[in-house]
């Protein structure tokens, strides 16, 4: 075993075992545990896993792995892994890593295949964390909503204002009643909520979209997903119903080239709002600098008929933290806010809503 060279390889899979037992995934935690073994023995799953050791981290490798694994559980093409998948109708009991390791072993080219493909989780938990912001900026504008998404995956948080969100007993209520409905996503404080809010325009960019109009798109969405959590899949099947019936676009462009394209002229009359959720950490930092830089010349040039808005939410340790920057700012320069603390999925959200 090349033991020097899987020692940060075995730190990214410990890592990772532990932001799934603290997200609630039994079965990835039990499963990641058992991954750092087979490395240690320089089985199937090392085999694999080596050749992307050097970036582990900022690549996820670990989760394009359990993907691709679990990409083959939906296809009914490891029957004897899905016994233990609840997304594939199985129960979380006994030891699932032979039938693992078997599926590892039977499909290793395919699985080999898939690794190039970036993490796409596009969880729609986030549209919860998100909410407040979106709904802060109709409040103080009082101006349509033009929503910008950089690295939007499927596009689903461009739909966020087509769910329904219900907190307080009916103390807020908004959105539509059927289809997906968040029931009290936030902790404690609700955020207010803004007495008209329309959202006029809205696109999104992605190195690489996926068209969750499709089966093929829809399930490489539902692969992401950690397997026992239900709750989830059930929010993102919504989701995904809600946009074969609203399709809308998500231009396959690298994100500064994007950014700086659709800020490059004002839009008067409408509120511009560039968000993202975990993006950032799968942007080069060159490109990252770019993006940086169109959105603050945009605010530089930004008027009370046409204002710019940064929403973003991105890890901050344990949590993600929900910020906003504003241009123009209540003394005429810019406004920059935390809004809110959540988890990495979205729910539970703690409101702030100030500076």
């Amino acid at each position: 075993m090349e033991r020097s060279r899987d020692l940060p390889l075995i730190d990214v899979l410990v890592l990772q075992r532990a932001a799934c037992e603290r997200a609630g995934s039994a079965l990835y935690a039990r499963i990641l545990d058992a991954m750092v073994d087979d490395v240690h023995a320089d089985g199937p799953c090392a085999a694999i896993l080596r050749p992307w050791a050097d970036n582990a981290m900022a690549d996820a490798i670990p989760l394009r792995f359990l993907a691709a694994v679990h990409a083959l559980v939906l296809t009914d093409e490891a029957p004897a892994l899905a016994a233990h998948y609840a997304s594939a109708g199985g129960t979380d009991t006994g030891d699932p890593m032979p039938a693992f390791l078997a599926t590892v072993e039977a499909h290793r080219t395919r699985i080999e295949a898939a690794m190039d493909l970036g993490v796409q989780t596009n969880e729609v938990g986030r549209a919860t964390s998100l909410f407040g912001g979106f709904h802060a900026v109709a409040r103080r504008t009082g101006l349509p909503l033009r929503q910008l998404e950089v690295g939007a995956s499927a596009g689903l948080l461009l739909h966020w204002d087509r769910y329904g969100y219900r907190a307080g007993g009916g103390v807020l209520a908004w959105g539509p009643g059927d289809g997906l409905v968040f029931e009290d996503p936030w902790t404690a404080d609700l955020p207010p909520v803004a007495a008209e809010l329309v959202v006029a325009e809205r696109r999104g960019c992605d190195q690489a979209p996926i068209d969750p109009t499709t089966d093929e798109g829809a399930i490489r969405l539902r692969s992401f997903l950690w397997p026992d959590q239900v709750e989830r899949r059930a929010r993102l099947d919504a989701a995904i119903e809600v946009a074969r019936r609203h399709p809308v676009v998500v231009d396959a462009m690298d994100a500064a080239d994007w950014i700086e394209a659709q800020l490059a002229e004002p839009t008067p009359g409408l509120a511009t709002v560039v968000h993202h959720s975990i993006v950032l950490q799968y942007l080069p930092r060159s490109s990252f600098v770019r993006v940086r830089a169109a959105i603050e010349q945009a605010g530089e040039r930004a008027t009370p008929d046409a204002p710019i808005h940064w929403l973003r939410m991105e890890p901050a340790g344990d949590v993600a933290d929900v910020r906003m920057s504003s241009w123009p700012g209540r003394d005429g320069g810019h406004d920059e806010e935390l809004l809110a603390t959540t988890g990495y999925h979205g729910p539970p959200v703690t409101w702030l809503g100030g500076p």
